[in-house]
């Protein structure tokens, strides 16, 4: 079950963080095709943008049953795998929170700091997840 979990929250975050801009702007529509004015960049966009992506994984995950790599628990590199992927999951749960936060950040410079390490995080998540999906990949092939 936390295998599962941590794979949802990895193809939650994947496109979240790669394209945070398209999924807002979506959001941002969605909103103004229901009568709610909002601005580029808000808050309330990238909520509804998040919503929305939220549902098209969980739409996935229940017609497939499963989220690609599915891997085998008995193989080898399957636990590191999903620690990878659980390392990258954290520091884009920290580069998204910066990113519906940041409004609130009153200071220049700390926003400076805080957006550079926030990004770092964003490019060492995506390194964490390709490397553990391909130890999840290489956990499900036969032993030879």
């Amino acid at each position: 079950m936390r295998q599962k979990l941590n794979l949802f929250i990895a193809w939650f975050f994947i496109p979240l963080t790669l394209v945070m801009g398209f999924v807002a702007a979506i959001g941002r529509a969605v909103l103004e095709l229901l009568g709610a004015t909002t601005h580029e960049g808000d808050i309330p966009g990238r909520m509804a943008g998040a919503l929305l992506l939220f549902g098209v994984v969980y739409t996935v995950l229940h017609f497939r049953r499963s989220l690609p790599p599915e891997g085998n628990p008995d193989g080898k590199g399957y636990r590191f795998g999903h620690r990878l992927v659980l390392a990258g999951n954290l520091l884009s749960g920290m580069f998204i929170v910066f990113q519906f936060l940041f409004p609130l950040v009153e200071s220049r410079d700390m926003h400076l700091v805080l957006n550079g390490f926030t990004d770092a995080f964003g490019y060492w998540a995506m390194a964490f997840w390709v490397v553990g999906f391909s130890f999840l990949y290489q956990s499900s092939l036969p032993k030879k």
